[in-house]
C-alpha cells in the first residue's frame, strides 16, 4: 500500500509533470486554470485542462508494477477468457468464467480484473475475479445481470450496470454485497458510461432508446434523459438495413439512435457518445445536458479510447449497424484530435473486420481491440494503424490491456485518470 507521504509526493510530482504534457497548444497559453473541486474522497484533479494527465506513458502506479503484462479477452459465446502474452503476441492461456462474459473490469483500487457474466436472459449472472499478479481466476460471485461495471469515482462503490433491468446496482467494491440501487426506467440498453471531471455526475448510454441518462452521484437520482436524434441520411439507411437484414434473436434494429461508449473531453467541458446507427459520435454538454455537435467517425461508430498523452481519441466503427454481424465487415478506427475536433486519421482493416472494445497498452504504442465478428484480437500500431491479428475464442468483446498507467480506475475496459 502506498504511504499517504508518498502519495502526496507522487500527486506533487504529478501536477508539475502534467502541466507539460497532453495540453493543446490553443489552450496552453493565459492564466492558470482554477483546481477543479472534486465530489469527497475522489483524488485531485491533477491538471484541470487534461483529465488524462495521470494515464501518460511515465505514470504507471506502484500497485501495478509486478502485475504480468496481458491482454484479458473475454468471449461472449465461448463463455471463456483468452489472455495474450502481449510479448510473443500468442494466446497463453485460456480458462472458463461465467456465462456471456461481455468486459473485463480494472478495480478503482486496480488490485483485481473483474470478468462481467451477464448471463444474458437468466437470472445466473456473476462477477469472476482475476489476480493481475498471476493472471489466474477466482471463484465468481453471483450478481444479477452484470453486463458492465463502473467504480463510483471515491472507490466507495462498484456500479453495476444491470442492462435488463435498467438499473444501477451500487455494490462493496470488494464483496460485491449490494450497498443500493438506482433505477433508470427510460433507459432500454442501459450499458456505457464516464464520469465528470468533478465526480459529481455521470452520463450513462440508453443503447435502445436512443438517449443518455444523466445519474446524480450525489444525491443517487436521474437528472433526466437527452433524446440523440438519428442524422435524416443516416435515418434513412438504417430503415433500408431495417428491412433488408434478417439479424438473430428476430430483435427490430432502430430507425434511431444506438448510442454506445462515452469519454468526456480533455478539459471535462463535454462528452463524446459513439453511436452504431448514426456512424459517428455526439459531442454532449454534460452540464448544460444538450447536443452541441456530431462528427462522423465510420459504419457502427462503437468504442472510445484516449491516446496516452490526452491528445488523440481513437474511435472504432464495427463496420455494421447490425447487433450480431457477419465477419470481414467494413470496420475501422478513425482517430479524433481533441483540439480541433477533426478526424486526422482513418484505418481500415485490412480484409475487413470488427473493431470493437478494447485499450491503449501502457507505452501508448499500441490499441488492442476485440474483432468482435471475426473471433480476433487487433493490435493496432498507433503510429500508423498497421494491423496484426490474433485468434481467439467466440465473440471477444470487452477486452482489457493491463497494467494501465493511472491512479485509479473507473471501471469499464480500463477508465482509468
Amino acid at each position: 500500500m502506498v504511504s499517504k507521504k508518498s502519495f502526496g509526493l507522487y500527486a506533487a510530482w504529478s501536477a508539475v509533470a502534467a502541466l507539460s504534457v497532453g495540453v493543446p497548444a490553443a489552450r496552453a497559453a493565459g492564466p492558470a486554470p482554477a483546481a477543479i473541486q472534486t465530489v469527497p474522497g475522489m483524488p485531485p484533479v491533477v491538471n484541470p485542462l487534461n483529465v488524462y494527465s495521470e494515464i501518460g506513458t511515465s505514470h504507471l502506479s506502484p500497485a501495478v508494477r509486478k502485475d504480468l503484462p496481458r491482454v484479458y479477452v473475454p468471449n461472449l459465446r465461448s463463455n471463456d477468457v483468452s489472455v495474450i502474452d502481449p510479448d510473443t503476441m500468442k494466446v497463453v492461456d485460456t480458462f472458463k468464467v461465467g456465462k456471456g462474459p461481455q468486459h473485463v473490469v480494472p478495480s478503482w483500487d486496480l488490485r483485481t480484473l473483474w470478468v462481467a457474466n451477464n448471463a444474458e436472459r437468466t437470472h445466473e449472472g456473476s462477477l469472476t475475479p482475476i489476480d493481475p499478479l498471476t493472471g489466474k481466476p477466482g471463484t465468481s460471485v453471483p450478481v444479477d445481470d452484470p453486463y458492465n461495471m463502473y467504480f463510483t469515482p471515491d472507490g466507495k462503490s462498484a456500479i453495476v450496470v444491470a442492462e435488463a433491468r435498467k438499473r444501477l446496482d451500487f455494490r462493496d467494491p470488494h464483496t460485491m454485497a449490494l450497498q443500493y440501487s438506482i433505477d433508470v426506467p427510460q433507459c432500454g440498453g442501459l450499458n456505457h458510461a464516464d464520469f465528470s471531471i468533478d465526480g459529481r455526475y455521470a452520463l450513462f448510454t440508453c443503447e435502445f432508446d436512443g438517449s443518455v441518462a444523466k445519474i446524480d452521484m450525489v444525491n443517487h437520482t436521474v437528472l433526466g434523459y437527452l433524446p440523440l436524434p438519428l442524422p435524416t441520411a443516416h435515418a434513412q439507411g438504417a430503415a433500408h438495413a431495417d428491412a433488408a437484414a434478417k439479424p438473430a434473436r428476430k430483435m427490430r434494429m432502430p430507425r434511431k439512435g444506438m448510442p454506445q461508449d462515452v469519454r468526456i473531453s480533455p478539459d471535462g467541458k463535454r462528452f463524446y457518445i459513439a453511436d452504431m446507427m448514426a456512424d459517428g459520435v455526439f459531442v454532449v454538454d454534460g452540464d448544460a445536458f444538450k447536443q452541441i455537435g456530431f462528427i462522423p467517425a465510420g459504419l457502427g461508430t462503437h468504442g472510445l479510447y484516449p491516446s496516452r498523452d490526452g491528445k488523440s481519441l481513437y474511435i472504432t466503427s464495427r463496420g455494421t449497424h447490425q447487433i450480431h454481424g457477419k465477419p470481414k465487415g467494413k470496420g475501422r478506427v478513425a482517430v479524433l484530435d481533441f483540439a480541433t475536433e477533426k478526424i486526422v486519421a482513418d484505418w481500415p482493416i485490412p480484409g475487413g473486420g470488427s473493431p470493437d472494445m478494447g485499450n491503449v497498452s501502457a507505452d501508448g504504442k499500441w490499441l488492442w481491440l476485440s474483432g468482435r465478428f471475426d473471433d480476433v484480437v487487433y493490435r493496432i500500431d498507433t503510429r500508423n494503424g498497421a494491423v496484426q491479428q490474433i485468434k481467439v475464442g467466440q465473440e471477444p468483446h470487452g477486452l482489457t490491456v493491463w497494467p494501465q498507467p493511472g491512479r485509479y480506475s473507473l471501471g469499464h475496459t480500463g477508465n482509468l485518470r
